[in-house]
């Protein structure tokens, strides 16, 4: 590349395939060379690295003679655009929150509990929903108040609450007119934790034992974001709980619930959550069509196996219909 009549520089800057010629006076300084470096690739002078050969390291004001460029130089450009350094940035962010929130768990002194017994007032206040509050602008608030209130007394609930030292500032609902597509939402980290409780036709609300899985859900999000591995683990791990300890309190108090004893088809729900929730997600095969001839535990099993299923594909569309992740 032959010098300029008037005396410029004229260089070729490589970056990513696409090269971007030059024409600079000898006097132009390094960081104007930067400044229009970022006009043509969008990569911020501090992220840029410039290579070519007989580079000198100089400070920001010295001129491009004295870093190093002649007229006709080859130069090629290295670093990540202002919008990918975002992303960056996003991604040790989130990477960073969730490092902060397990190691504050970490620090504080842990919550001795018992399973199935009642809980101590200083655990019960700390780990709770601190505060509870439907939306007055829907249709009888007062029994969507009851529902949440329900939920945040569910025993089970206030179990994995202490074991895993949840909080929640506020326990809300979703409007479905406002928000169709979501079942739940959780608000940084457990601010605020939002459920859908009615039907999408106002006439009613959703059964007790569907928000409370997508409160399980939601409470995950306490700790991970995304629904990652990680995610998925401490989900199942939730879930997992919330069945053992209802079964251990069936099992242990003979508990009533609102429409009596415990059925035998509850158990085996609880059992069916172990193994869909609990990280196994498998099926029992050697199963085939109802017979007369089968015994009780083929009975059972085969219950078990539907009810598997029907776990399986309610936590598929609970986690596409969940609005936390990326909120």
């Amino acid at each position: 590349m032959a010098s300029s009549s008037n005396g410029d520089i004229t260089i070729s800057v490589s970056h990513r395939g696409i090269t971007h010629p030059l024409s600079l006076l000898p006097d132009s300084t390094l960081a104007y060379l930067q400044a229009r470096l970022e006009e043509l690739t969008s990569v911020p002078p501090p992220n840029q690295k410039l290579l070519y050969k007989g580079k000198k390291v100089v400070a920001e004001d010295a001129t491009i003679a004295e870093a190093g460029l002649k007229d006709g130089m080859k130069v090629q450009l290295i670093g990540p655009t202002a919008e990918e350094l975002g992303g960056l940035k996003a991604t040790e962010s989130e990477h960073q929150r969730k490092e902060r929130i397990l190691r504050e768990r970490a620090q504080r002194a842990p919550v001795k509990v018992r399973s199935t017994g009642p809980a101590s007032p200083s655990s019960d206040s700390q780990y709770t929903f601190h505060k509870i509050e439907p939306l007055p602008h829907l249709p009888n608030p007062a029994a969507a108040r009851d529902l949440l209130t329900r939920l945040a007394n569910d025993s089970a609930i206030r179990h994995v609450m202490r074991k895993h030292q949840f909080a929640v500032g506020l326990l809300t609902e979703l409007a479905p007119h406002e928000q169709p597509h979501l079942l739940g939402l959780n608000v940084n980290a457990g601010q605020a934790i939002k459920l859908r409780l009615r039907t999408d036709r106002y006439d009613g609300f959703r059964t007790y034992k569907e928000v409370r899985r997508v409160l399980c859900h939601e409470l995950t999000h306490n700790v991970w974001g995304d629904h990652d591995n990680n995610f998925k683990e401490l989900n199942s791990t939730l879930n997992k709980e919330v069945a053992e300890f209802e079964r251990a309190q069936a099992a242990g108090t003979h508990h009533l619930t609102g429409q009596g004893f415990e059925s035998p088809h509850s158990a085996l729900e609880a059992e069916a959550q172990e193994y869909v929730l609990g990280g196994g997600a498998q099926t029992l095969g050697g199963i085939g069509a109802a017979s007369t001839r089968d015994t009780p535990e083929e009975r059972r099993r085969r219950i078990l196996d539907a009810t598997m299923r029907r776990l399986q594909k309610e936590e598929e569309e609970l986690e596409q219909r969940c609005g936390t992740e990326g909120h």
